[in-house]
């Protein structure tokens, strides 16, 4: 009961961290006429802010002094931070210039970009139904780029930017509060000094649009960091392949919001690259899930198998001992007699 109970509480939290995320196109708007590198700033410095409260409260620091030691994780972790820089930036500058659901197709295609990276990075072989998907997905975006007259850069940059900075946080290799923690201590001091600047050139709107709208800039830290919280509370109650399919819900949001709500334009060419994509994506799906079903089933086997063997090994053990300690041996035990017992007299 108790693991049911853990798995209903698993799949929440994952919809509620990629329900969130998929709704970050209703937010940064609020945060106009702030610019996107303003708004970028803000949620460096307050997303530190409130990662760093979180750790204070669960006392979890022992990992600081560990990454400081280490210039090579380091060197990495600021690398990650420079990556989701770039795609945090971009992302807010694409939403607020009405370029939604080009934004949403960089995030469909990211897990291609993440088995692009497998091939050509890690050196990992791939499967027939995978090299199937990432050409399907080639094919996406040579049909986007004519149907945009350009390359959807958007899309590759931030599929590019966020499947890279998976790849570094998975050399990393720590906990995802404590990553973010890092990170965005290695953003801190470039945007708040951004910020005093801004100010003091007369261009902050952090204390000139209101109340309402400072306090919507202080929120970036909470939306930031809340999905992450949610996303690591779901990674530990339910299995990798629920989470592989969750994180579809984020740009289906992404996308449903730039047609339905922003009313961005969806030529007949969009849509043929974006069936295009989905196919690659349900491609890549079956195929996991198979894998994965396959995995499970041999494991079971070979569960099973060393089950019996350990059984089979105890019964031959019971049998060898007890002919050792000269006592009757039981005629199940012992097994089958053989067919003729030699004589000492052939002849008779």
């Amino acid at each position: 009961m108790k693991t049911e109970h853990e798995a209903r509480a698993g799949l929440i939290y994952g919809i509620a961290a990629y329900g969130i995320w998929g709704l970050f196109p209703l937010y940064w708007p609020l945060l106009e006429p702030a610019g996107a590198v303003e708004i970028l700033a803000h949620r460096m410095v307050w997303s530190l802010a409130v990662v760093g409260l979180a750790l204070l409260g669960l006392r979890r620091w022992g990992w600081v002094r560990e990454l400081l030691g280490d210039p090579r994780r380091l060197g990495l972790i600021t690398l990650a931070a420079g990556l989701i820089t770039v795609n945090w930036g971009v992302y807010i500058w694409a939403v607020n210039a009405g370029h939604v659901v080009e934004a949403s197709l960089g995030y469909f295609i990211n897990p291609l970009v993440s088995i692009a990276l497998g091939v050509l990075v890690l050196k990992e072989r791939l499967r027939p139904a995978q090299w199937a998907a990432v050409g399907i997905a080639v094919a996406a975006v040579v049909v986007l780029a004519v149907g945009y007259g350009r390359l959807p850069w958007i899309s590759l940059v931030l599929a590019c930017t966020f499947g890279t900075y998976g790849l570094v946080k998975k050399k990393v290799n720590i906990g995802g509060l404590e990553s973010l923690a890092a990170e965005t201590a290695v953003q801190f001091l470039p945007a708040f000094g951004y910020l005093v600047w801004l100010g003091a050139q007369g261009e902050s709107t952090f204390t000139t649009e209101g109340a309402g709208h400072t306090a919507l800039l202080v929120g970036t830290g909470l939306v930031t960091a809340l999905p992450l919280v949610c996303f690591g509370a779901a990674a530990i109650r339910v299995p990798l392949s629920t989470i592989g399919l969750l994180q579809y819900l984020a740009p289906v949001f992404q996308f449903l919001l730039g047609v339905l709500y922003f009313h961005e334009a969806m030529p007949p060419e969009r849509w043929a690259g974006f069936s295009l994509v989905w196919l690659a994506l349900s491609i890549l799906t079956w195929d996991a899930l198979r894998t994965a079903r396959r995995s499970r089933s041999a494991l079971a086997a070979a569960k099973a198998e060393a089950a019996t063997t350990a059984e089979a090994t105890a019964e031959v053990g019971k049998v060898i001992g007890a002919a050792e300690a000269g006592a009757p041996v039981d005629a199940a035990e012992a097994g089958p007699a053989p067919l003729s017992t030699p004589s000492a007299h052939p002849g008779r």
